[in-house]
């Protein structure tokens, strides 16, 4: 049984604990940063880079200084944390003269958050807050369970899915104007039409008037283009799916079958295709000496996965929501609930805690901004910085105490962030807290292939 001390100091020095390489607080946090610094501008000049790309324009001199400029301010953001962190340990360490459960990793990580993400530029700061906040939350629960505390819910990623998809679509469907980034998302994902618009119910001749154009050109493209006797047969089908009828509270064009046929394939197609590019891209350097390959990926069983979350969330959402509109009589921002928890089974196709926790607090976000427009909670200064902080001080108590609680994936990044520090630094001194550190650090370098050092330090 474990005996939590959580009083207990440990009296090693900031040699033993934090920079057993070297016998200098200078030296030691200067080659952190110098590590941190060489990986952060890796990250962000591919990260920033991409993004400029994904526009599809040509950039200006203009974009090119703004370009530069980001990944200089988001390198010294991380350069930054990870330097102050070390000095401000070693300091702990001249002040009080030793360590306890709370000064070995989560206060100094708080306060170097504190100091780094001032560094960085303010609209970067709440997509920052929501990633460290999911993975944080993970964290949390994983100690929890780890200490007995609470039992691990089968499936528990695909409720907190649906039950978070249900809620931010029925504030899309109740709101106007809905101008955050996922909004877009489930916008592209469910259609435009199940989004609260100044829209007058479709009149069923107009529609016709609709089907009748696109059969038109449907026709003349078959006249002038030579398709076989399957695809002919397909197109007939696909316009009488369309003739079908609809609620004449469905805001969308054609038939309600349609509606939901189209929509599923589309989706299905673009799940498939974003995993399938993917991986033909992490498998480039592979696949010019071995052209085999690329069979591989286009069958991959997470493309085909993705894709069917993708397409069932899609058909799932919209069948529902036509199937309440024919039941009811009425288009109503409520029938975005049922269709949400419904279409949200589709996870259980791709399940992954990080995007059922990052729409988890996304929803969370969004309610408490309603909160704070309508005057129900208080508006708190600060906020984002404050939970920053606490969440990345979470994290770090975690990869230095107890390593097998993190997420494997965030214990990689710190990995390579640090250049193996974050491996080197001693968790024996600090097993007087009863959090079984040492062993732990040994079964996570084995679960996740991490060495002790990657670079050279300073000193």
């Amino acid at each position: 049984m474990v005996v939590f001390s959580k009083l207990t100091t440990t009296t090693c020095t900031c040699r033993e604990y934090v920079h057993p390489w070297t016998n200098s607080c200078t030296a030691a946090t200067a080659g952190l940063g110098y590590n941190a610094s060489k990986q952060s501008l890796r990250i962000y000049v591919t990260v920033y880079v991409l993004a400029m790309l994904m526009r599809g324009k040509i950039p200006t001199l203009k974009d090119l200084k703004s370009l530069i400029l980001r990944i200089s301010q988001s390198t010294a953001f991380l350069t930054c944390h990870a330097s102050s962190y070390s000095l401000i340990l070693c300091c702990i360490r001249y002040i009080f003269g030793g360590f306890n459960v709370f000064t070995a990793s989560f206060v100094p990580s708080f306060l170097a958050s504190y100091v780094s993400i001032l560094v960085e530029r303010p609209s970067r700061r709440g997509l920052l807050t929501l990633y460290v906040t999911n993975v944080a939350s993970e964290t949390l629960f994983r100690m929890a369970v780890w200490r007995g505390l609470v039992r691990p819910i089968p499936h528990g990623e695909i409720a907190i899915f649906a039950m978070a998809v249900a809620g931010i679509l029925y504030k899309m469907k109740s709101k106007e104007k809905n101008k955050d980034s996922v909004f877009g998302l489930l916008r592209y994902i469910v259609g435009p039409w199940e989004e609260k618009k100044s829209i007058e119910v479709n009149d069923q001749s107009s529609i016709r008037e609709n089907v009748d154009k696109d059969k038109t050109n449907q026709q003349k493209g078959i006249i002038n283009m030579f398709f076989n006797k399957w695809f002919k047969i397909f197109i007939i089908l696909w316009n009488k799916f369309k003739t079908l009828k609809k609620h004449r509270t469905c805001e969308h064009p054609f038939s309600c079958v349609h509606y939901v046929t189209q929509g599923s394939l589309k989706l299905f197609s673009v799940g498939y295709s974003l995993q399938v590019c993917l991986k033909l891209l992490l498998q480039m350097k592979r696949i010019v000496k071995n052209p085999k390959l690329i069979s591989r990926c286009l069958f991959h069983r997470d493309a085909l996965r993705f894709g069917a979350f993708l397409g069932g969330f899609s058909g799932l959402f919209r069948v529902t929501s036509c199937l309440l509109r024919w039941l009811t009589d009425c288009n109503s921002a409520c029938h975005s609930i049922p269709a949400g928890l419904v279409a949200g089974l589709s996870f259980t196709f791709f399940p992954d805690v990080t995007i059922a926790l990052y729409l988890l607090w996304k929803w969370v976000e969004l309610m408490y901004s309603d909160g704070v427009e309508k005057g129900y909670f208080p508006e708190l200064p600060g906020a984002t910085i404050l939970l920053y902080c606490t969440s990345t001080a979470v994290l770090f108590h975690a990869a230095l105490l107890e390593p097998n609680n993190l997420r494997p994936s965030y214990w990689k990044f710190l990995h390579r962030i640090s250049g193996g520090w974050i491996v080197t630094m001693d968790r024996k001194p600090m097993d007087v807290f009863g959090l079984e550190s040492s062993s732990s650090l040994a079964r996570v370098l084995k679960e996740t292939g991490t060495n002790y050092l990657l670079y050279p330090h300073f000193g």
